[in-house]
């Protein structure tokens, strides 16, 4: 019995659409090795210093890992849930993904050079990751925007979708305020950032709450 030739289209569109996504987790996974193994450095360090002291010692690479954690793991999260409504892709697609990916992998550079930088020259090193979070933010946004406009998603959620968008949208204006605030306060920035975490943590019900009526 032959396969009908939408039905073939709509596997071959699916199957697509998985590998992107298991490729992209792929990537997100070896960003978040990356910052462990930043932080397993600590305990290789010539000096015989206690385990508490040293552990004090190091608190900005601890707090920087913490930040960068939370940081993949929000974006792996809302590009989980971007996903989950597309249902076709095509070329420009996976370079539009590309660049989520390629902001992805350059959060732990930025996590490092915080970690290094942060007693130091803390308002510069904490700018090098708002500028990180501000491409990510951007990066998330074009993602989504683009499957909207090329008609890529489901169209029954077409209007749940565009919440999502404007959600994005805002955050591109929300993290360059952040950014330009890490030149001026630190503590200022790493609240606006919390605040951030707490948004993107859960995309869907954020974007219906914010955006409620469009």
């Amino acid at each position: 019995m032959s396969i009908p030739p939408h039905k073939i289209e709509v596997h071959h569109a699916s199957k697509e659409t998985a590998r992107v996504e298991a490729f992209s987790d792929g990537v997100f996974a070896i960003a978040i090795t990356l910052l462990v193994i930043e932080l397993i450095q600590l305990i290789h360090v010539k000096e015989q210093e206690k385990l508490l002291p040293m552990l004090l010692h190091h608190w900005a690479s601890l707090f920087a890992f913490g930040l960068g954690f939370v940081t993949i793991l929000i974006c792996w999260i809302n590009h989980h849930v971007a996903f989950d409504y597309i249902i076709k892709t095509n070329s420009k697609l996976m370079w539009v993904n590309a660049f989520v990916l390629l902001m992805v992998t350059f959060t732990p550079f930025a996590i490092a050079v915080l970690s290094q930088y942060f007693e130091s020259e803390r308002n510069l090193a904490m700018a090098l990751f708002g500028f990180n979070y501000l491409l990510m933010s951007l990066a998330a946004y074009l993602l989504c925007a683009y499957v909207y406009k090329r008609s890529l998603i489901d169209e029954n959620n077409r209007k749940t979708f565009h919440r999502l968008v404007k959600l994005y949208e805002y955050s591109v204006y929300y993290t360059f305020i952040a950014f330009l605030v890490c030149f001026y306060s630190v503590p200022v920035a790493i609240t606006l950032y919390c605040l951030l975490f707490v948004v993107f943590a859960f995309p869907k019900a954020s974007a219906s709450k914010l955006i409620r009526g469009k």
